[in-house]
């Protein structure tokens, strides 16, 4: 298993632009440093829930301010956008990352991002199939056209196209058995769970895929991966502090979710709901938390569960101090990863 961090850009306290960007460099610095794999940066718009709206260009200037690691989006919401333009910023981070881009494609979820771009939620996987099917065709460097329910365009030719060959590893998110199928099918990798999906949920998210994908060769080259929110420390007084920040994000991604944002001049509230874990329940079946041996434990119980070959941390969550943020990034690749090396 290898391991990737990832990057929301999130501030409950609606700290400056400059600063929260300035944080996402650092921590990749230090994940390049420290033998991370991949570090990985979300979308998100009109709160302070992500500050980051392009993350196929923050992952082109990451890629400038680091040596080895991989760079991706996670992940384009390809609904939002039309597809030629993504396959052309696809192509050009390729290029100017020298080939160290991973790509994650996703639906999206949020009403409140689709509403404003003019968009409906119900419409997303019908112009997600499309635009996938629009971005295979361009990174073949031919001339295409395309003849669909919400994108028709002439014969085309896209530039640049991606220098890695036939293309930039796709990961896709998925949860439903439908989702599954189609990643399936199309040889992508797949990603599932993040804040506020249990073990068990991902366990039978397993057990779904396991039945739905028969065949061993597709299955064998599928890679598998979720998310949770980490922190290593040997001084477990602090993970209370740490929950709660955690539980910060939980609270606005799943009302986010189910249409229940509250958003005051750009700040994303939290907002409880009903019958929420307890801290302990978060610490045990949803967050990577603890001393070094106790995350260990908890990853190797994704790894039964799931069956992943990667595992993204996500170290920065809530208004978590950076170096505490860098700090538990140390004690996570000096004393978890070489566990699974």
């Amino acid at each position: 298993m290898d391991f990737g961090t990832f990057l929301l850009l999130q501030s409950p306290s609606a700290k400056s632009h400059a600063e929260i960007f300035a944080r996402g460099v650092g921590i990749a610095q230090a994940a390049d440093r420290l033998g991370f794999e991949s570090i990985w940066c979300a979308e998100h718009h009109f709160s302070t829930y992500g500050y980051l709206s392009r993350p196929l260009m923050f992952a082109t200037h990451l890629a400038s301010q680091t040596e080895q690691i991989r760079v991706g989006s996670a992940v384009v919401v390809l609904p939002l956008h039309h597809p030629l333009i993504v396959a052309e910023e696809i192509a050009t981070a390729d290029l100017l990352s020298g080939g160290r881009l991973d790509v994650g494609l996703g639906r999206g979820y949020q009403t409140y991002e689709f509403e404003r771009l003019g968009f409906t939620l119900g419409e997303s996987r019908e112009r997600f199939d499309e635009a996938v099917d629009i971005l295979l065709l361009a990174f073949q460097g031919e001339p295409f056209s395309y003849d669909g329910k919400h994108y028709n365009f002439d014969e085309t030719m896209v530039f640049p196209v991606p220098i890695q060959k036939p293309r930039p590893p796709i990961w896709v998110v998925g949860q439903s058995q439908e989702s599954i199928v189609a990643i399936a099918k199309r040889g992508f990798n797949l990603v599932s769970g993040g804040f506020g999906v249990s073990l068990d949920r991902l366990r039978e998210f397993r057990q779904s895929f396991d039945a739905m994908v028969t065949d061993p060769v597709i299955k064998s080259k599928i890679r598998v991966s979720t998310q949770r929110p980490v922190y290593v420390t040997h001084d477990e007084s602090e993970l209370p502090a740490m929950v709660e920040q955690a539980r910060w994000n939980m609270r606005v991604t799943l009302s986010l979710r189910q249409g229940l944002e509250r958003i005051e001049k750009g700040r994303a509230m939290a907002v409880p709901f009903e019958n929420e874990p307890t801290d302990q329940e978060l610490l045990d079946r949803y967050f990577v938390m603890g001393k070094p041996e106790t995350c260990i434990t908890r990853l190797k119980e994704l790894q039964e569960a799931m069956g992943i070959d990667h595992f993204n941390a996500n170290f920065w969550f809530g208004d978590l101090e950076q170096d505490k943020v860098l700090h538990s990034m140390k004690l996570f690749a000096e004393e978890v990863m070489p566990a699974f090396k």
